[in-house]
C-alpha cells in the first residue's frame, strides 16, 4: 500500500492519482486543482465542448468535468500522463479510425491524449456533437 504524503490516504498503486481533500464542486475548481502546466489544455477542451454543447449543464460527476443534458454526454479528466476523454463505447468505436490517425490511444469508452501531443480539438468537438446528436453518451 502507498500512502499519500499530502493527505494521508492509502492506495494500492504507488503515486496513485487522486484529489487530496474535497472533490472540486465546479469545473473551474477542478482545472485550478491541476498542475499549472496542463491547465491550458484542460481549459481548451472545456471551451471546445462548451461551444459544441451550449445547452448542456457543466458539472462534476465521478470527480470529472461532465456535460449533462438529461444524461451525461461526455466527461474529461486529467491523469498522470494524459488527458482522458470519456464519450462512451459507441463513440469510441465510431471514431476509432480517426482516433488512430490522431495518434490517440483508446479503449472501450475512453480516449487518452498525451500531454505532449497537440490537442485534436476539431475531433473532440465532433465527438461531443456526435454524442449529443445520437443519444449515445458516457
Amino acid at each position: 500500500m502507498w500512502k499519500c504524503p499530502k493527505c494521508g490516504r492509502s492506495f494500492r498503486r504507488e503515486d496513485q492519482s487522486h484529489y487530496c481533500g474535497d472533490t472540486p464542486k465546479t469545473i473551474d475548481e477542478y482545472i485550478l486543482a491541476q498542475d499549472e502546466g496542463i491547465r491550458d489544455q484542460l481549459q481548451n477542451i472545456r471551451e471546445v465542448i462548451r461551444d459544441e454543447l451550449p445547452n448542456a449543464t457543466e458539472k462534476i460527476c465521478w470527480s470529472m468535468p461532465t456535460y449533462w443534458q438529461g444524461h451525461n454526454i461526455i466527461h474529461f479528466a486529467a491523469a498522470k500522463k494524459h488527458i482522458g476523454l470519456y464519450p462512451g463505447p459507441e463513440a469510441v468505436a465510431f471514431f476509432a479510425e480517426r482516433l488512430q490517425k490522431a495518434s490517440c490511444k483508446f479503449s472501450k469508452g475512453a480516449i487518452q491524449i498525451p500531454y505532449s501531443d497537440e490537442l485534436p480539438l476539431t475531433l473532440i468537438s465532433e465527438i461531443a456533437a456526435w454524442c449529443r446528436d445520437t443519444g449515445n453518451h458516457a
